[in-house]
């Protein structure tokens, strides 16, 4: 059977920086995206930001991730006045993962958004976004956890009958995080599946698409067997034209 090729959103740094990969600006994404795709199954294909490919890379690829990174989803693009001081923005990158994203959409390929993926792809299907959690969430637990990345921590819980729940067959999982926004509203059919203790929202899906689940946490890292249930689902329904659990 072919292996699905799915397209990843990368990074991009303008360069010009001491000790940085290159004086010239380049693009980057980090290993174990890629291969959290191909462990599942699946054949990664890092998405470079040309504005003018994106109808060949929605033809050429089976599914979509929306990677994380250290940057923020303009807050303009959900209707916000005023962008919080502790905003930062990658116009440039925003403007590419939007229009993929949608485009993405409008075909019903799947779709998976991590971390701030999981945000750009909510603003995508009309939601909006906490800007900072600490300063709307009372009594929060540290989001931008101290630890390494690649360790718990803390926990979700996730909402029996979405999707999500079908996929990782638990309702309490432990999680890495990295995240300073959150997703605050998403408009009907788009749900909530999973939220932390505090209440911050953790992932959403789209129940109506193929497949269209946004984590706020980064399953490529493997904390637990459900990140890994995550890929294998996704990948799945880039093969079929319904999820297979």
């Amino acid at each position: 059977m072919k292996k699905p090729i799915i397209g990843i959103t990368v990074d991009v740094e303008r360069g010009g920086t001491k000790g940085g990969y290159s004086r010239f600006p380049w693009f980057a994404i980090r290993e174990n995206y890629c291969s959290a795709v191909a462990e599942a199954g699946g054949v990664p294909a890092p998405l470079t930001h040309d504005m003018s490919l994106i109808d060949q890379y929605v033809d050429m690829i089976d599914g979509l991730v929306i990677s994380g990174g250290n940057f923020d989803v303009d807050p303009a693009l959900f209707g916000a006045s005023e962008r919080h001081p502790k905003v930062t923005v990658k116009t440039g990158r925003t403007d590419f993962e939007m229009a993929v994203t949608r485009a993405i959409l409008s075909e019903d390929k799947p779709i998976f958004g991590i971390c701030g993926g999981q945000q750009l792809m909510a603003v995508a299907l009309g939601g909006t976004l906490i800007q900072h959690i600490p300063d709307e969430v009372p009594n929060t637990l540290p989001h931008e956890q101290p630890g390494p990345r690649d360790r718990a921590g803390h926990g979700v819980i996730i909402k029996k009958g979405t999707l999500l729940h079908e996929i990782i067959g638990q309702t309490h999982i432990p999680v890495n995080s990295a995240h300073h926004q959150a997703v605050k509203t998403v408009p009907s059919p788009v749900i909530e599946n999973a939220h932390a203790p505090d209440g911050v929202i953790e992932g959403i899906e789209d129940p109506k698409r193929r497949f269209c689940v946004g984590v706020q946490w980064h399953p490529e890292f493997h904390i637990s067997p459900a990140d890994q249930r995550l890929y294998t689902a996704f990948i799945k329904a880039c093969i079929n034209k319904t999820p297979s659990i």
